[in-house]
């Protein structure tokens, strides 16, 4: 990739009829293969695009006679199938648009979600049908007759690029999830698939984010869009970093899209690289700060550099790192061709130079992947979208080359005794410590210095806490960052908060220390 030539040529190209389920689904050969499914049990489908063409037409009339028509949304609660697909297909094909939730939210964040959005049916398993026996919306139970004696004539409703077509509802890590409507140009954007992946027609593609998040939908849409096989494991409970290794392996997967949590999951398995042999020709990761031991633990393991990436539920990928150009570590990389991006001061204008901190901005409808606005909540709308800037929240800085390095969201700045410090780089140190296995920083109210930094620290297995091992902790952070960044205070904990997609909720930390401030 000569990336400075992409920059400069890349240009938009968006019809003005479009429809993600025709660009992904139905312009492929029949015979051709789709999807190798595998459940935690050892049940195996191999699914060529015929049958999944079939089947997302089946959908697409089972939920036309459930009352759904277009711009009505459409609630998934489904586990990865080919059928789960296909109901997304079926949506789309309508003019629909498509909410899909994880399995693993409690009954109180679904039951905000419906009640936000509204959908006119709601399309779960009989696993967790009866968690929604009391709600108002109809409720479709996808078994194995649900599908099976709806018609197969082709259905396609025409929709323009601009048509409502996913609704997202981001994570949280601050105050209530908000809805995110994007259009189905939001897929165009996608170019991760391209420049990063540089995804081959055929070739086996894994994405192990759960199909409810911008990074678990658009890691199965784009290397479709693309000719990719999926390989899609069905898992039983939670992230098992073994039988994520195993199934890779066995299946000879070539391109990965991963997370650093799991990631960081699977680096507690011993002697990874041997024990289960890969064929990875492209690995990338998303989600959230890449710290450099886990890129090297991969590289070690593997014999691959990971390629990180950088977005939000609003817009993503902004920035990244690229085959054939140099990887920094811990750095975001530099900005994807076509996505117009700059590092803002607190009136919204580019920084004066290398290395100054601001926020990352994205100009405002400059790529497809540019949101509607915000569900039902048009004051939210014109402040994140209607200026020159989408100001993103998160704290960056960029070097000389034009690198992009993360230093946490902006209302996570650490000031201590004047000087301004970045929770990342201080959990990366910790990270660095054989003894942690994770890590989050925050600030601490102090007497003196009005906050100083604290660690809230998860211990690595063989470790236990002790004095002697905060303060070899707290001197291993200054020795690799300054005598002002390092956590003067320490606290050993079982687990850190975090959102459903392992985002560490750095809020609720911060938010005790100042409660425990005030009661002391």
């Amino acid at each position: 990739m000569d990336y400075e030539k992409a920059r400069a040529d890349w240009e938009w190209t968006v019809p003005a009829q479009y429809n993600i389920a025709a660009d992904v689904c139905d312009k492929h050969p029949r015979e051709k293969l789709a999807m190798v499914w595998e459940r935690f049990d050892g049940a195996r489908r191999d699914v060529r695009w015929g049958e999944l063409q079939d089947l997302a037409n089946q959908a697409a009339h089972v939920l036309r006679e459930a009352g759904v028509g277009r711009g009505d949304r459409v609630a998934v609660i489904l586990p990865p199938t080919p059928e789960t697909a296909a109901i997304f297909f079926g949506a789309w094909k309508l003019g629909a648009i498509l909410l899909s939730m994880s399995v693993l939210y409690g009954d109180d964040g679904i039951g905000y979600r419906l009640d936000d959005s509204q959908p006119t049916v709601l399309v779960t398993d009989a696993a967790n049908a009866p968690r929604f026996t009391e709600r108002s919306e109809r409720v479709l139970v996808l078994d194995d007759d649900l599908l099976s004696g709806a018609s197969t004539d082709h259905v396609m409703e025409k929709t323009s690029a601009d048509d409502p077509a996913q609704l997202y509802y981001t994570s949280g890590t601050t105050g209530q999830a908000k809805g995110i409507v994007h259009a189905h140009r939001y897929l165009l954007a996608h170019t991760e698939f391209l420049w990063c992946h540089e995804v081959q027609d055929g070739e086996y593609f894994h994405g192990m984010g759960e199909w409810a998040w911008a990074a678990g939908i658009a890691p199965l849409l784009g290397p479709w869009r693309m000719g990719a096989v999926q390989c899609v494991l069905q898992r039983e409970a939670g992230f098992d970093p073994r039988g994520q290794l195993d199934f890779l392996s066995r299946h000879q997967v070539t391109n990965v899209f991963t997370t650093p949590t799991a990631m960081r999951s699977m680096m507690s398995v011993p002697d990874a690289g041997s024990t289960y042999p890969q064929r990875f020709r492209i690995v990338c990761s998303a989600g959230e700060p890449l710290n450099p031991e886990a890129i090297r633990w991969f590289r070690e393991q593997f014999g691959v550099t990971v390629l990180d990436y950088y977005g939000m539920t609003e817009s993503y990928p902004m920035v990244a790192n690229y085959p054939g150009l140099a990887v920094r570590e811990g750095s975001m990389g530099k900005p994807v061709p076509g996505w117009d991006m700059a590092i803002l001061d607190e009136d919204s204008r580019p920084v004066s130079g290398p290395g100054e901190r601001g926020e990352i901005g994205l100009r405002a409808r400059s790529n497809p992947h540019y949101p509607l606005g915000y569900w039902n909540r048009p004051e939210d709308t014109e402040r994140a979208f209607g200026g020159e800037w989408f100001r993103t929240g998160d704290a960056a800085s960029a070097d000389a080359d034009g690198y992009y390095w993360y230093e946490g969201r902006a209302d996570d700045l650490i000031i201590a005794a004047g000087y301004r410090i970045g929770p990342f780089e201080v959990e990366s140190a910790c990270l660095e410590h054989e003894a942690v296995a994770e890590a989050a920083a925050v600030a601490s109210p102090d007497e003196r210095r009005g906050h100083v930094v604290k660690a809230f620290i998860v211990l690595s297995s063989g470790f236990s806490p002790s004095d002697e091992l905060s303060k070899e902790i707290g001197a291993h952070v200054r020795g690799r960052l300054s005598a002002y960044a390092y956590p003067r205070k320490i606290e050993f904990v079982d687990d850190l908060p975090k959102t459903l997609t392992g985002k560490i909720r750095r809020i609720e930390l911060r938010q005790a220390e100042e409660e425990r401030a005030q009661k002391s």
